[in-house]
């Protein structure tokens, strides 16, 4: 990938949540690939995707590693006043997992009839506990999920109802800052939670967990952040954008290869980026994550992608999915104005002539760019066709 020098010398503010999925933007700064870019970065660690929203939107940070649902829904006016936004770069391709406290998890396995690494059959198996729980006459299940436009909420969502399940009626749906996830079940003010790297891990070190799916085993293929910029500041500064992109894929590139992961690891351990031990983070990197407090152990290829199969081209389908959770669960009327106007987030076009690429389809992963466990294939120009079959949804 031919990555060509800028003179540029801009100062950027970017923020960033203490995520795995923000390493080829934090491994950027801290190998110099935006130093070589001409780029002087000051990265600020948030925590919560609401103030890294807000204060994107409202120009206190130049760009953001942002949940890739954030950037469709601010670009729309949804949840919040209307800021559009571009995604030149994706950070990351799946990543996230869903963790269960140990007496949940035992609860689930009770009623596993098949496969229980089959998302199809655990989400039947909740149902079930669910089930028990509303005959007993005990409180809901309470599940935490990092934002409401956000993937976690969706990936959720989507197995649940596979089963059956209907997530605003028969459990409890929490918003939670990422950080807060683990002392959340530790103190036992959730039964399970949907988050991304390395938090699911550090749960279950503690031993007050199970990683119940990596969630590539519910969607194959899942864009979960990206790099987040203002549109008016991008067309102001494009060649500013562009040495950016230029620096965050090289640095996408240098995170996937295995020889670094090590590096990566100790450079993404640092208090002021993760805060968490190497260790955790190199079994993320690798895709090989203890699954149990017993120690066992699960492995996949496709568990979180920053550099790899495409992963850091932004994919417009990805966009146009999103959008259909968001029509599905009730946070956005369905028009094709605003497929259109979801789908225009996601600009490949930066990508590809900022890193010198000519514009091409993605070649690998699933044949309709998503690959979800259940449900017809995806088709980003027949959202309505798409969400028909579905019987539990919340639509306007």
């Amino acid at each position: 990938m031919p990555m060509a020098k800028t003179s540029s010398g801009a100062h950027l503010r970017i923020g960033f949540i203490p995520l795995v999925d923000a390493a080829a933007l934090l491994v950027a700064v801290d190998k110099g690939f935006a130093a070589q870019e001409g780029l002087d970065i000051e990265l600020v660690r948030e925590v919560s995707w609401s103030n890294v929203r807000d204060r994107l939107n409202i120009g206190q940070f130049d760009a953001a590693h942002l949940l890739a649902p954030v950037a469709v829904a601010s670009s729309l006016g949804l949840g919040h006043f209307r800021a559009p936004l571009i995604a030149p770069v994706t950070l990351g391709v799946n990543g996230n997992a869903i963790s269960v406290t140990l007496a949940l998890h035992a609860a689930i396995m009770a009623e596993v009839d098949g496969a229980p690494h089959d998302p199809a059959v655990t989400a039947r198996a909740l149902a079930k506990v669910i089930a028990k729980r509303k005959a007993s006459g005990a409180e809901p299940l309470t599940f935490g999920m990092t934002f409401p436009f956000s993937t976690h909420n969706y990936q959720l969502r989507f197995w649940m109802a596979s089963g059956g399940i209907d997530p605003d009626e028969d459990i409890r749906l929490v918003v939670l800052p990422p950080p807060f996830m683990v002392e959340s079940i530790v103190n036992g003010q959730v039964d399970a939670f949907c988050v991304g790297a390395p938090w699911n891990s550090v749960a279950v070190d503690l031993g007050v967990a199970h990683i119940l799916h990596f969630v590539s085993e519910i969607l194959e293929r899942a864009a979960e952040k990206v790099l987040g910029v203002r549109a008016d500041w991008a067309t102001r500064n494009a060649d500013t954008v562009e040495a950016l992109v230029r620096a965050t894929a090289k640095a996408a590139q240098f995170v996937d290869q295995p020889e670094n992961h090590a590096e990566v690891a100790r450079l993404l351990a640092a208090p002021d980026r993760l805060g968490v031990v190497p260790e955790v983070i190199l079994r993320t990197l690798e895709g090989r994550l203890r699954v149990s407090p017993d120690g066992s152990m699960r492995a996949s290829d496709s568990y979180m992608m920053i550099g790899r199969d495409g992963a850091a081209r932004p994919d417009p389908v990805q966009a146009a999915w999103l959008y259909a959770q968001m029509v599905r669960w009730g946070q956005a009327p369905l028009s094709d104005a605003l497929r259109e106007g979801a789908i225009g987030v996601f600009r490949p076009d930066i990508f590809d002539r900022a890193v010198g690429m000519p514009a091409m389809p993605r070649t690998t992963g699933p044949a309709d760019g998503v690959g979800a466990f259940a449900g017809p294939a995806f088709d980003a120009n027949d959202i309505a066709g798409h969400l028909a079959p579905w019987h539990v949804h919340r639509r306007r």
